[in-house]
C-alpha cells in the first residue's frame, strides 16, 4: 500500500520566505511513495497564495480572515487527513526549520516507533536566543514534561511529524498555539512521542506569535493550567481543597483541645470553631466539585472516542464529511500533481478541478 506524506505549512503573510521553504522540501524520501504540500492561508494580505501557486503547491486551504496559528494547524490536519495522508509534517513558512531533515523526522513513524516526532532545536545551542529566552524555553519544556508525562526537550518547536492515528486523536481546545496542547494531549491519550535534534535557522523576521516574553509565558501558563484541569479535574480539586481541609481541621482540633483541658465557656475559642467549620465546608465543596468534574471528564472521554470514530469516516474517506463549517475553503484550482516515486511525472491529481469546503470541526 502506498505511503502518502503531506507537508502542511500554516502561513500568514509569508510571501518573502515561502519560496525558500518550498524549495527546501525534499522531493524523494525512502519509504514514502507520494509527497504532497499543503498551504493553510490564514488570512494573508500579501502574495502568499500567489507564491504557493507559482511553486506548484498541491493543495491550498484558505481561512476567511486571520484565525490564528492553532486554528490554521487544526484546519491543516483535517485537510491532510481528508486527502489520505499517512504521515503529516508541520513546518513554518518563515523557513527557520531545516526541511532537508524531513526524512529523519518521519523515520521513527515509518519504523512504527512513534506517533509524533518533534524536531529539537537544542535551545541551549541556538545563538539568536537570549539567555532569558533559553531559560524560559527550558523551564517551559520541563513544566510540559511534568504535566504530560512526555519527555520532550523542546516543547515549543513547530517542526513536527504526525502519524495518521495521532492526527485523528488530536483535537485542539485552545486558540493560541498548538505546540504545548498537542504534547499534553499526546501524553494523556497514550500516543508515543519521540524527538530528533535539528539545527534551526535564525528567523528572518520577529515572531508574530510571541509579542513579548511575558505575554508568551502568561498565555502559555494559562494554556497548561487549563489543559491540566481539563484532563486531571479530580486531582486538581483535591489539591485545591487540601489547604482548606488542613487548616480547618487544625482550627477545630484547637477548639476541642481547649475544651478538653477545661477551658470554661464555649465563647472563649468560638473563632476557631467558626473558622474551622467554614474552611472544612469550603474544602468539602471543592472535593464535590472535583468529583463532578471527574464524571464530566469521563463523559468527555466517551465523546472524544466518538469524535475519533466519526473523523475516521469523515476525514479519511475522500468526499465524505466535506460539510462547510464556515471557517475555510479549499482552493483546488491550484492543485498540482503530487511528487510520487511510483507514478509517472505529470499524472493528474484525483481532485483537480473540484472545489468544496473543508470541515474544520
Amino acid at each position: 500500500m502506498a505511503t502518502t506524506l503531506i507537508i502542511q505549512i500554516p502561513c500568514h503573510n509569508e510571501e518573502l520566505t515561502l519560496s525558500a521553504t518550498l524549495a527546501d522540501i525534499p522531493t524523494h524520501i525512502p519509504g514514502v511513495d507520494v509527497i504532497e504540500t499543503l498551504i493553510i492561508d490564514d488570512g494573508s494580505s500579501d502574495g502568499t497564495v500567489a507564491v504557493a501557486r507559482q511553486h506548484g503547491v498541491n493543495h491550498i486551504v484558505s481561512l476567511p480572515g486571520h484565525k490564528g496559528l492553532a486554528a490554521a494547524f487544526q484546519a491543516g490536519l483535517n485537510a491532510c487527513l481528508q486527502r489520505g495522508a499517512d504521515i503529516i509534517v508541520n513546518t513554518d513558512g518563515d523557513n527557520q526549520y531545516p526541511q532537508a531533515d524531513i526524512p529523519r523526522l518521519i523515520a521513527p513513524i515509518l519504523r512504527n516507533e512513534a506517533d509524533i516526532v518533534i524536531g529539537d532545536r537544542q535551545v541551549h545551542q541556538v545563538a539568536h536566543f537570549s539567555p532569558l529566552k533559553r531559560f524560559l524555553q527550558k523551564w517551559g519544556s520541563c513544566v510540559v514534561r511534568i504535566v504530560s508525562g512526555v519527555h520532550v526537550p523542546d516543547a515549543t518547536s513547530g517542526f513536527r511529524a504526525y502519524s495518521r492515528e495521532a492526527a485523528l486523536r488530536l483535537s485542539l481546545l485552545t486558540r493560541y498555539t498548538y505546540t504545548l496542547e498537542t504534547i499534553i494531549q499526546a501524553g494523556k491519550k497514550g500516543l508515543r512521542v519521540a524527538y530528533i535534534p535539528i539545527q534551526a535557522r535564525e528567523p528572518s523576521r520577529p515572531s508574530r506569535l510571541v509579542k513579548s516574553n511575558w505575554s508568551y509565558v502568561t498565555r502559555s501558563a494559562g494554556t497548561i493550567i487549563r489543559l491540566y484541569v481539563f484532563y486531571e479535574p479530580l486531582r486538581t480539586f483535591l489539591f485545591l481543597s487540601a489547604p482548606f481541609v488542613a487548616v480547618g481541621l487544625f482550627a477545630l482540633l484547637r477548639f476541642l483541645y481547649f475544651q478538653l483541658i477545661g477551658e470554661v465557656g464555649i465563647a472563649r475559642h468560638v473563632q476557631s470553631l467558626v473558622l474551622g467549620g467554614t474552611l472544612l465546608t469550603v474544602g468539602f465543596l471543592l472535593i464535590v466539585l472535583g468529583v463532578i468534574a471527574d464524571l464530566v471528564a469521563a463523559n468527555r472521554m466517551l465523546i472524544e472516542e466518538m469524535m475519533y470514530r466519526i473523523k475516521r469516516v469523515e476525514l479519511c474517506v475522500p468526499g465524505v464529511g466535506a460539510v462547510a463549517s464556515g471557517e475555510g475553503r479549499n482552493d483546488y484550482s491550484t492543485t498540482t500533481p503530487p511528487t510520487s516515486t511510483t507514478s509517472p511525472a505529470g499524472a493528474p491529481s484525483a481532485i483537480t478541478g473540484s472545489r468544496s469546503p473543508v470541515d474544520h470541526s
